[in-house]
């Protein structure tokens, strides 16, 4: 079966005002640094024994002298801001790169992970904030939220129910981590947001393949815990090990959604021009590069710029990279990204002349300066 040509229209990226780079913990917390190899940033990406048993743990080897583990700066919500402020920011600067108004949606996607309230997602919220007046669903994958929400867009759109879905990603990590947890020096906060739609033959969405992370059920989850006022706070917790069953499975999960997406698409590996992967550590486009044997110029790393942001990171990633011109329009690009108790996901997609929203405050000096240092954005 032939499907229209449907795909990403337009796309933007929001994050929060306050920009924390590691000499903020170096001064507040300075013995925190010192002891750092006895807290949980480093217990959880550490190697047992020393010696490196795989792609994952090899590309990890040169971060772990550093208390950090490669994290440059981070994004963190300041007082005023939330999931919903940062969802908001970036879906209206996606429609007005697109050209559209509120009217012109005809479905809104959302993947807020995790949203502002327990029990309810963000989507009815975001649609009363934005003046939609159609449907409003949430959507739930993770850290392989965007891919995942491309591919539903995508599908809905094609199918003829809908013209125009906007799709809004965010992660707010920093609700979920006391700063003084050295973990939270690994978690960002971010959001994007495209539209998907109708576009020239041939362009849009290609490929996909999707597999479940039951295997990862365990490694990650939220307790309720009480603040030192007797405040009720939920709190992200890490299992012991974890570093070992995601250094273990990954290479498999990326190989597997990769390889399937490409097949679906028709195309072979050395067609695909670029990659977008989910940098959720600092060596994890180097890592991806060396178990497909591409060269890193062929991809994208905003780790330094953000940390970990989650499924927004895929967007981040998109969006650096056509700002950059390392897209172009018919280029063909593999989207994958995986998220722990969720899904592993790639998409190829044939790029089309995607409208991009505003370079986000404070942060034109940092891409400028990344893209003319190759340590910082290039993997």
């Amino acid at each position: 079966m032939v499907y229209p040509p449907v795909g990403i229209l337009s796309l933007a990226v929001s994050f929060p005002s306050v920009i924390r780079r590691n000499d903020y913990y170096v001064e507040k917390y300075p013995e925190l640094v010192t002891q750092a190899e006895q807290k949980s940033l480093a217990k959880m990406f550490s190697l047992v024994g020393g010696i490196p048993s795989n792609e994952f743990e090899l590309e990890m080897m040169p971060y772990l002298s550093d208390p950090f583990r490669g994290t440059v700066e981070r994004r963190v919500l300041s007082l005023g801001e939330s999931s919903l402020t940062l969802e908001y920011r970036a879906a209206k600067d996606a429609l007005d790169a697109a050209k559209l108004s509120t009217d012109d949606v005809d479905l809104l996607l959302v993947a807020s992970f995790l949203p502002e309230q327990i029990g309810f997602g963000n989507a009815a919220f975001l649609a009363r904030q934005l003046g939609l007046q159609c449907g409003a669903w949430n959507l739930d994958a993770t850290c392989a939220s965007t891919p995942v929400s491309l591919q539903t867009a995508c599908a809905l759109v094609q199918a003829g129910g809908y013209r125009n879905a906007l799709v809004v990603i965010s992660c707010t990590y920093s609700r979920f981590f006391d700063e003084n947890d050295t973990l939270s020096w690994f978690f960002s906060d971010g959001a994007g947001a495209f539209v998907v739609s109708s576009l020239k033959p041939n362009q849009g969405i290609l490929g996909t393949k999707t597999v479940n992370t039951s295997i990862l059920c365990d490694q990650f989850f939220f307790k309720l815990m009480e603040d030192e006022q007797g405040k009720q706070q939920l709190r992200m917790q890490v299992t012991k090990g974890t570093n070992k069953v995601i250094s273990e499975t990954a290479a498999s999960l990326l190989h597997t959604c990769c390889e399937g997406a490409i097949s679906a698409a028709g195309i072979t590996l050395e067609q695909i021009d670029f990659f977008i992967f989910n940098t959720a550590s600092a060596w994890f486009a180097s890592f991806c590069t060396r178990v497909l044997g591409i060269h890193p110029e062929r991809t994208i790393n905003v780790y330094p710029l953000y940390a970990n942001i989650g499924p927004a990171l895929t967007v981040a990633n998109l969006y650096h990279a056509a700002h950059l011109g390392k897209i172009r329009e018919n280029d063909l690009v593999l989207i994958y990204g995986f998220g722990a108790a969720s899904s592993a996901s790639a998409s190829v997609i044939r790029w089309s002349n995607v409208a991009l929203g505003p370079v986000p405050v404070n942060e034109t000096d940092s891409i400028v300066k990344s893209s003319e240092t190759k340590s910082i954005i290039p993997c």
